[in-house]
């Protein structure tokens, strides 16, 4: 589906992507599970502006990354890899990128039927995207959360195969995402 890239490991631009966005997600997470837990008050308006304005701020990363991706590719596969983990590897990844176009969206559809302005980092207020309207709040926030627990399972199951690759099979499929590790030109 993506054209393949010429090295060994995903280039600069793909893991800065990735890894900050590991950072962005975790303090999603963090921030959405305190400000639905904290009692009303300043600081839960606090930790769901943050929260609001860091989700804005990966629905953007996504699109740029999907955008590199469908551009640079990625690095081959081990030529061992059975057909079923190739497909199951792509299919990951199109998902996840799914979740991190549609846990932001859904969140923005929350703030808008809700009817309050969705401010990113007091820079600049974003239109609304749908209508005032209680019932699709209220929809919209089951939505958000049942997004949520599936894309923490999916994120499970990413880390564990990453994790797979590295312990078991060996294979430098992790090792091709970490920072530490230059671009390897193939000849």
């Amino acid at each position: 589906m993506y054209p393949a890239a010429n090295t060994e490991s995903w280039n600069g631009v793909a893991k800065s992507l990735h890894w900050l966005m590991v950072v962005l997600i975790l303090a999603l997470f963090i921030l959405g599970w305190m400000a639905t837990s904290w009692p009303l008050s300043p600081t839960k308006l606090k930790l769901f502006f943050w929260h609001k304005s860091l989700g804005i701020t990966v629905l953007g990363l996504a699109l740029l990354r999907i955008l590199w991706r469908l551009t640079h590719g990625r690095p081959p596969l081990p030529l061992n890899m059975p057909r079923w983990e190739r497909y199951a590897a792509e299919a990951s990844h199109v998902l996840l990128y799914g979740f991190l176009l549609a846990m932001p969206l859904s969140g923005w559809i929350i703030n808008a039927a809700a009817n309050f302005p969705l401010k990113v980092f007091r820079l600049f207020t974003l239109p609304a995207i749908v209508a005032p309207d209680k019932a699709l709040q209220s929809l919209a926030q089951t939505i958000h959360l049942s997004l949520f627990w599936i894309f923490a399972s999916l994120l499970v199951l990413h880390i564990a195969a990453a994790l797979r690759h590295h312990i078991i099979l060996k294979d430098g499929v992790l090792l091709s995402m970490l920072p530490s590790l230059r671009e390897e030109k193939t000849p």
